[in-house]
């Protein structure tokens, strides 16, 4: 098992950046691919970034590619989000998670934070 505590969201404007954290504890943090899935109200949660257990490959959603970076510190067992350009469409809840690969599709991931919200305004 492994535990996830996303922290890093809020408020901005748009067109600034914010930065989620997503700390990880209990069963070692690189035996997971790690994830990034965000869910806005009314709407199903969709996937945002992907990284695997080195952080040598990452995979984006079209919406978020070029503006969002996402990384890991194994040796922190923390993994980020670097969101940048944020526009009013990215308001969300954003999820970290923990699965086995690298995949687009929620159910694949096994272990998920609580969330944290990022609103942006116009």
């Amino acid at each position: 098992q492994v535990q996830l505590v996303e922290s890093g969201g809020g408020l901005v404007q748009a067109g600034g950046s914010l930065r989620l954290s997503c700390a990880a504890s209990g069963r070692t943090f690189t035996s997971y691919v790690m994830g990034w899935f965000r869910q806005a109200p009314g709407k199903e949660r969709e996937f945002v970034a992907a990284i695997s257990r080195s952080g040598s490959s990452t995979r984006y959603a079209d919406s978020v590619k070029g503006r969002f970076t996402i990384s890991r510190d194994n040796a922190k067992n923390t993994g980020y989000l670097q969101m940048n350009s944020l526009k009013p469409e990215d308001t969300a809840v954003y999820y970290c998670a923990a699965g086995a690969a690298i995949v687009v599709v929620s159910t694949r991931y096994d272990h998920w934070g609580q969330g944290t919200q990022v609103t942006v305004s116009s």
